[in-house]
């Protein structure tokens, strides 16, 4: 039996710089990956399914559509002879979160059949079979920080980020993606690319990081809050525990805060807890490499 986490994808920043004409949206993100994270098991051999348990079991789709299982048959299409498996999947981050739950789970899939079949993560075969699969399988394949544009094609891993203490709260409410880039309203051929991104590729400590993140943002906010209210309510109980920085992830509904310390984080996700017993908290340490 092999095993591999699957983290959760966190944006600390989402700059939506321009739409194609095709009608892909055109991004700046920085992404970093969380401590807590679903559990991937692959049993070698065995007729390529998947076994869904966990406490968030119950939101994963049919078999049929899982990134999973998709992951491992577009490798299938890409390396003659694969030796394949049963995965079993242990579920715990929620899921239509903005937190990347199925494509990091599709991403320690390859990673899984990359080991079995001694593929390297630079395989090219590998990268593609990523790509087709989803956006943002890519940049899960290697769960380091970095900063993801374009489609999500282009990858800029940064291992220069230091470590940062945080909590990542969900309230329970799913958004869709498409709804909330439907919603952002960006026409087909817009191009918004002056908006520079801060720069990240020298970075001091983590409150030289948390500075230059206040000068980004996530242009994907707005639009969800409208959608969907309760991220609002997120965001406002976090600024209320003084949090260095509080930003949606994604297209949410999850919301992530910084904080000094780890101390700080469990004090503040206490906080949280305390009024609003229904919401998913985590602590989470986040952007080490």
């Amino acid at each position: 039996m092999l095993s591999e986490r699957a983290p959760a994808k966190v944006n600390l920043s989402l700059h939506v710089v321009g739409r194609r004409a095709d009608g892909y949206h055109l991004l700046e993100s920085l992404v970093v990956f969380a401590s807590c994270h679903d559990t991937l098991h692959l049993a070698p051999g065995l007729p390529l399914a998947i076994t869904v348990s966990g406490p968030r079991a119950g939101a994963v789709g049919p078999d049929v559509d899982n990134l999973v299982i998709k992951a491992a048959r577009n490798l299938v299409a890409r390396v003659d002879g694969l030796t394949l498996g049963h995965f079993s999947l242990e579920k715990h981050l929620p899921a239509a979160a903005g937190l990347g739950g199925g494509s990091s789970d599709a991403a320690a899939a390859l990673r899984l059949l990359a080991r079995l079949n001694h593929l390297a993560l630079d395989d090219p075969r590998l990268i593609e079979a990523a790509r087709a699969t989803g956006a943002d399988v890519p940049v899960c394949l290697d769960p380091r920080p970095a900063m993801m544009r374009g489609i999500g094609d282009r990858i800029e891993r940064l291992d220069n980020l230091p470590p940062l203490a945080g909590i990542l709260v969900n309230p329970g409410k799913p958004v869709e993606t498409r709804a909330v880039f439907s919603a952002l309203g960006l026409a087909p051929g817009s191009d918004r690319s002056g908006e520079a991104h801060p720069d990240l590729t020298s970075i001091a400590d983590a409150s030289d990081l948390i500075a230059r993140l206040k000068l980004a943002r996530n242009d994907l906010e707005p639009p969800a809050c409208r959608i969907e209210p309760a991220i609002g309510e997120v965001i406002a109980a976090l600024q209320a525990t003084g949090a260095l920085l509080v930003r949606m992830s994604g297209s949410g509904a999850s919301v992530v805060a910084l904080y000094e310390t780890s101390a700080a984080a469990h004090q503040a996700s206490q906080h949280v807890c305390q009024p609003h017993a229904d919401w998913w908290v985590e602590v989470v340490k986040l952007a080490s490499g």
